[in-house]
């Protein structure tokens, strides 16, 4: 079990690890070596957490997530296999984490009447400096 918060722990039985060759320079080591982990965990079918929990994740990590609400994360920071997949384990706590949060509730509030009449004042002054600028109107004398 993985420890997400005091209420929500994680089965490691639902996360399925798959080792794939990473990419970028490393020379002969990248090419021979699958180092890079492909983390996919399943958020809609999870038993391990709770429905409001998920509803955020699948919100949070939209851009990662398959039609089928599996959640990929890939990790090929580093050049052993084990600690790319910490990384990827860091990486899906940390984004359970977030949705485990409860964003706080916006309280409406107004502008108090000094700063309302502030605003309006300021607006009159402005209207007429630019009231000023306008053409000059020679009167017919």
């Amino acid at each position: 079990m993985i420890r997400i918060t005091n209420k929500v722990s994680l089965d490691e039985r639902e996360i399925q690890e798959q080792f794939v060759r990473a990419s970028g320079p490393g020379g002969q080591h990248v090419n021979k070596v699958s180092t890079a982990v492909q983390l996919r965990f399943d958020v809609r079918n999870s038993a391990s957490l709770p429905e409001e929990v998920k509803t955020r994740l699948l919100s949070i990590a939209a851009n990662r997530i398959t039609r089928d609400g599996i959640l990929i994360i890939d990790a090929r920071d580093h050049r052993s296999q084990e600690r790319n997949r910490q990384a990827a384990k860091d990486r899906l706590i940390d984004l359970i984490r977030q949705a485990c949060r409860r964003p706080s509730v916006r309280k409406k509030t107004r502008p108090s009447r000094a700063v309302r009449k502030k605003r309006l004042e300021a607006k009159r002054k402005r209207s007429a400096t630019k009231r000023l600028r306008g053409k000059v109107r020679q009167d017919s004398d």
